[in-house]
C-alpha cells in the first residue's frame, strides 16, 4: 500500500453536483460490464499507474459511456434537462462521446425524442439543447482546458482526475485483479481513505492497459460489495473521429445566445467556488456549505455553468424536495434537518445554511458550528 502523492488540481464542477461526484455518489443497478476473466497485462504498481493517469494524453477515440445513479432519495422534480442535476441524481444516461483531442471533441446526451451536445472547435464552444430548440455558443480563452467548456456531462476520465485531484496522503492505494471493461483489458486501480468519517470505502478506477485511459470509475459505500455508483464505457475505439461528428452548424429556427469566456474576469469565475458556496475541511472530508441566497429559485448559474449542467436554481428545486424526507436534529451548532443515505450526508440548518459531504453526520455538525 502507498500514500497517494499530490497531483495537480484540475477545474472543479460547479457545486452541488461536482461535489456529489467528487465525494462519491449513491448508484444502484448497472448496464456497464463487470469485469471478465482478469485479463493479462504487464505488473504495474499503484504509484506507476497514479503517475500514468496523471501524465497521460487521452489519444483519439469514439465511445459510448453509461452513468446510473439511484440515491434511494425520494422523488425529485423534473426539469426535462438530462443534465440537470435532479437527471443526475436518479435513473441511467448514456454519453456518445467523439474525441479527437482537448480542442476538438464532442459529447452527446441522447433521451427520448432530444438531444443535448456538447461541441468544441479549438477556441469556441457549442451547447446544443434540442427540446428547448437554443443553442449556446461560448468564446473561450486561447489554450483553455479541456474542463473550460461549461455544462459537459461526466466521463470516466473527469470523473478519475476529480478524484486524484481531491485526495493525497489521506488515502491507501493498492492495485486489484485486471478487468475487463469495453472489451479491453485494464487496471484496477483501488483507492481508499484512511479517515472512517468518509462514508466512501474505496474507489475503483480501471485504466486501459494500453494506453493509460481511465475506462471506468467505480465509488463503494464503506462496507459494501458492490459499487454505489459507477461511470464506464460500454463501447470504445481508439480511432480519430470523422470530421463531420466533430462539426455543428445551429438548426435552422434555433435560438442562439453567445456568451465570451474569453476575458480575464471570466477566465477567474471559471476556476472559482459559484458565490454563496464555501468549501470547508479537505481530501475526502470535504464538506460544502450552500448560503441560503445562493439556493434562491432561478439564481443565475455560476460563469461558465455548471459541467453537470443543471443550475442552482434547479439544485434548489432538489433541496426543497429533500426537506421532506429529512430528520429534525440538534446540537450545540443550532438545529436543522439531516439527510443521510449511506454515501452523503446533507444537513439543512434553521439559519439558512445546507452542509454536504461523503462524511458522517458528525463532520457536518462540526462544520456548520465552525461555520457560525
Amino acid at each position: 500500500m502507498v500514500q497517494v502523492p499530490r497531483l495537480s488540481r484540475r477545474a472543479r464542477w460547479a457545486v452541488p453536483a461536482g461535489a456529489l461526484v467528487i465525494t462519491g455518489g449513491i448508484l444502484a443497478g448497472s448496464l456497464i460490464s463487470v469485469a471478465q476473466a482478469a485479463p493479462g497485462l504487464p505488473a504495474k504498481t499503484p504509484a506507476q499507474l497514479l503517475a500514468e493517469v496523471a501524465d497521460s494524453t487521452t489519444p483519439p477515440l469514439t465511445g459510448t459511456v453509461v452513468e446510473t445513479a439511484s440515491f434511494g432519495l425520494p422523488a425529485l422534480p423534473a426539469t426535462g434537462n438530462p443534465t440537470s442535476l435532479s437527471s443526475l441524481l436518479t435513473g441511467s444516461h448514456t454519453i456518445r462521446v467523439w474525441y479527437a483531442s482537448p480542442e476538438h471533441f464532442r459529447l452527446a446526451v441522447p433521451e427520448s425524442l432530444s438531444e443535448s451536445d456538447v461541441i468544441r472547435d479549438g477556441s469556441t464552444a457549442w451547447l446544443w439543447q434540442s427540446t428547448l430548440n437554443q443553442v449556446t455558443k461560448y468564446t473561450l480563452p486561447a489554450h483553455a482546458a479541456e474542463q473550460a467548456v461549461p455544462k459537459q456531462p461526466l466521463t470516466p476520465q473527469q470523473a478519475a482526475q476529480q478524484v486524484l485531484a481531491a485526495v493525497g496522503p489521506t488515502t491507501t492505494v493498492s492495485v486489484a485483479s485486471n478487468v475487463t471493461v469495453a472489451g479491453q483489458p485494464a487496471y484496477a486501480l483501488v483507492l481508499a481513505p484512511k479517515d472512517s468519517r468518509s462514508l466512501v470505502g474505496q474507489v475503483q478506477i480501471a485504466i486501459d492497459g494500453r494506453n493509460g485511459v481511465p475506462l471506468r470509475l467505480q465509488v463503494f459505500a464503506r462496507g459494501a460489495s458492490s459499487p454505489a455508483f459507477q461511470v464506464g464505457y460500454t463501447a470504445i475505439q481508439f480511432v480519430t473521429p470523422a470530421p463531420a461528428d466533430l462539426s455543428f452548424t445551429p438548426p435552422p429556427g434555433s435560438t442562439v445566445t453567445q456568451e465570451n469566456l474569453a476575458g480575464d474576469s471570466a477566465r477567474a469565475k471559471m476556476g472559482s467556488t459559484p458565490a454563496g458556496v464555501a468549501t470547508i475541511g479537505s481530501g475526502w472530508l470535504t464538506v460544502l456549505k450552500l448560503a441560503s441566497s445562493a439556493l434562491t429559485p432561478g439564481a443565475p448559474a455560476p460563469a461558465g455553468g455548471s459541467p453537470g449542467g443543471g443550475s442552482i436554481g434547479d439544485g434548489a428545486g432538489v433541496l426543497r424536495a429533500l426537506i421532506a424526507s429529512a430528520t429534525p436534529v440538534h446540537g450545540a451548532w443550532g438545529s436543522g434537518r439531516l439527510l443521510r443515505t449511506s454515501l452523503v450526508s446533507v444537513l439543512m440548518t434553521d439559519q439558512g445554511s445546507t452542509y454536504l459531504g461523503a462524511v458522517q453526520p458528525s463532520v457536518l455538525y462540526a462544520a456548520a458550528q465552525a461555520g457560525h
